[in-house]
Order: C-alpha cells, then structure tokens, then sequence
C-alpha cells in the first residue's frame, strides 16, 4: 500500500550548533523530497549537554544525549529524532528503531592545534584533550609523554578551551568540524592506522518510534546503503562488549563493491594492554562479519582487557 506524502513533520534536535546543522540538513532533505511538506526543529537541551564537569562515561554515557528526544517522540511532541550515530547507544529503549543511516561524512580523527602540526610534533609533557577512551587509548599506546586529559562540551566550548591554551592540541571527529565549516582548524587527519575511528563516527542516524511504518517509508530514500552496512558491522562489534563511552573500543568497516573490510580495537585507557583484529566479508551479511572480529577481540582476552577498564578512569 502506497503511503501518502508527509504534510507536517517536526525533527526532534539537541541544541548544539553541530545538532542543529544536522537537523537543518535533514529538514533540507526531506523539503526536496516533499516540497508541499511543513517540517520544524524543536530544539532541546540533552542531560548530556548540562553535565559538563565531569567525564561522560562518569554519569550515564551515550544515552544522556537521547533519552530527552525520545521522550519527545513518546508524547508526539516530535516525529523524530537525528544524532551523530556515534552518540546513539547500541541497544535502543523497546519501541524505538532506527529509520534511516545517512552518507557518511569522513570518519577520522582531526589533530587541532594553534601551535604544533601533528600529534608527532608535540613536546614531553604536551597536554591533549579528548572526550574519548578510545582516543586517549590510542594516544597512550604511542605517545606515552603526553599528558591526556578530559575534554567535555560542544564543539564551540572545546575549540575555545584550545584557544584559551588549557590544551596544546585536541583531537575531535573531523566530520563535525567539516560540517561546520571549521575545516581550517584541522593541521591533519588521524588515518585509521593511527587512530581507529568509533564506531558510527561520521554518520548521521535518524531515531523513530518502531510502530511509525509511515515514517519508514517517508525517511527511506534518505538512507545510504554502503554507510548503513558498514555502520552496522561497526555496531554488532560493539554491542558484544557492551559498547559505550566507558570503554575504549574502536570499530571501523569500509565496503568495496560486494566486499566488507572490518576493522576493530579494545585498549585499557593507559594503552598499555591492546586487542585488534581484522576480517573481511560479504557487505550484504555486516553483523556476521562484526560478530566474527568480536570473536576474534575474545580470543585475545578482550574481556580481560575491559574488565580492567574501572569506570572512574577519566574519560
């Protein structure tokens, strides 16, 4: 049965100057796609967002940053919700789903500096800030005279904590500073060798109710094939581990033609104990593909690895 073009729809969106571009780009999407259609942001502020004092893996981790625009689709204040994938927890609230994986914007890792060029170039003793386990594991692992430290807030606050030289360098996902027009900020690139991205990092995802099969059908064509297959591998990796901000896990797949390649890390946040593992497979079965590198994180003690992980480490 064909579905009816949407006449009002209303995106639920943290208010972050990132969250809202990413809304905005969505509402764009959907007026191509259905000119005659009314769409508004309502704009909210996320426990995640509030909590600035201390490291997100401390108070609740990813689910801080949704729970609020779930709640707004729960009592149809709103139709859905878009995230940075990378914040969606990997276990959704019964009655939620998501509709929709968009294009990938670049998945790395930026070095942002005002003084050094790359994380090679910085002095013994150097403080970098990040608000990921997984980053500062991987930093640890290669560059133990850095001193790395906590780094909470929206991409405006971070950047401005940089320049106020709390920090000689930071490190965020590039995707955010491109979408935001900020590439000049960046000195270079983390390739994935250096730094292996989170899983979903640079992909944008679209939450809905599970019962709204109109909305299914409406958000479909905004959908990316090659990006939904690898963010899923990505995701069924890390939800074998519990996957959250309270763990420093790494998960990034690529697809070339028919074919997966799945890459995947688990660290202590010191670096000092590591697992990584690789496989390649068919992009058309991504969770089996995610499933069989998780197996092979488990074999090289990764829940050892992780159980080492004490939640008041730092993020």
């Amino acid at each position: 049965m064909k579905v009816s073009s949407p006449s009002k729809l209303i995106i639920a969106s943290r208010e972050s100057r990132l969250a809202m571009w990413q809304a905005e780009h969505v509402r764009s999407r959907l007026s191509e796609l259905y000119p005659q259609c009314s769409i508004e942001i309502l704009g909210m502020t996320t426990r995640g967002d509030q909590i600035l004092d201390r490291a997100l893996s401390k108070v609740g981790g990813k689910g801080l940053f949704v729970k609020e625009l779930e709640v707004a689709m729960s009592e149809g204040r709103a139709d859905f919700a878009v995230h940075s994938l990378k914040d969606v927890p990997m276990t959704l609230p019964d009655g939620f789903c998501l509709a929709a994986v968009m294009q990938r914007e670049d998945p790395r890792d930026a070095f942002v500096s005002n003084d050094y060029a790359s994380l090679d170039a910085l002095p013994h003793g150097a403080v970098v800030g990040t608000s990921s386990l997984r980053r500062q594991a991987l930093i640890a692992a290669r560059y133990p005279h850095l001193v790395i430290r906590p780094l909470r807030g929206n991409l405006d606050t971070r950047l401005g904590k940089l320049d106020r030289g709390e920090y000689a360098a930071i490190i965020l996902a590039a995707a955010g500073l491109m979408r935001l027009g900020a590439t000049a900020r960046i000195r270079c690139l983390l390739e994935p060798e250096q730094s292996l991205p989170a899983a979903g990092q640079g992909a944008m995802a679209i939450e809905i109710q599970s019962e709204r099969a109109d909305l299914k059908a409406w958000l479909a064509p905004l959908a990316h094939q090659a990006t939904t297959q690898a963010v899923l591998a990505e995701r069924a990796v890390s939800r074998v581990f519990g996957g959250s901000c309270q763990i420093p896990l790494a998960a990034f797949a690529t697809v070339d033609g028919d074919t997966m390649r799945l890459r995947a890390m688990v660290a202590t946040p010191d670096g000092q104990r590591m697992a990584t593992a690789e496989a390649f497979g068919p992009a058309n079965a991504p969770e089996a593909l995610g499933r069989q590198v998780a197996e092979a994180l488990s074999a090289q003690d990764a829940a050892g690895i992780l159980a080492a992980c004490t939640p008041d480490v730092a993020e």
